[in-house]
């Protein structure tokens, strides 16, 4: 057999390994049962759904009916912008809250794009601050620090 769709096949392995991996982990916590669940129960048959179709994708890859194409060279420059970008946030978020974080996430993972403009990044990073504003602080009431520690006090 012969990889027609090498996107299609690159994607479908890395379904299979995230969800393989999901299930791997999820089996270290308590399953309980399907009208029960306990907190592995959810990751665990996630994991495995997300696995089964990387191997439906990974096969339909293999398939004469398949639209031939091949992978694209990894722009690394753009890569690491995003990369940077979450491990920026990850340690931004409890020293200078919630706002700020999200506001420099959105502006640094904008520098990745080919087509970046200051204008469209900045409205970009209002509107996702509203939206995990509106989703996670006032939605769900999950506890974070919204403002920075020196604000709050």
């Amino acid at each position: 057999m012969r990889i027609r769709s090498q996107k299609d096949f690159a994607s479908g392995l890395m379904f299979v390994l995230v969800g393989i991996g999901f299930s791997w982990v999820a089996r270290t916590y308590s399953m309980g049962t399907a009208a029960k669940m306990g907190p592995g129960y959810f990751p665990f048959w996630l994991g495995i759904v997300l696995a089964l179709l990387g191997v439906i994708v990974t096969w339909g890859s293999l398939s004469l009916k398949s639209e031939e194409d091949h992978l694209a060279k990894w722009d690394i420059k753009s890569l690491l912008w995003i990369l940077g970008s979450v491990v920026l946030f990850g340690l931004m978020l409890k020293p200078l809250g919630m706002v700020a974080s999200v506001f420099v996430l959105v502006l640094v993972s904008s520098m990745a794009s080919h087509e970046f403009s200051w204008k469209g990044a900045i409205a970009a990073a209002i509107l996702l601050v509203l939206i995990s504003l509106g989703a996670f602080v006032y939605g769900i009431n999950l506890q974070m620090p919204v403002w920075p520690a020196f604000i709050t006090g």
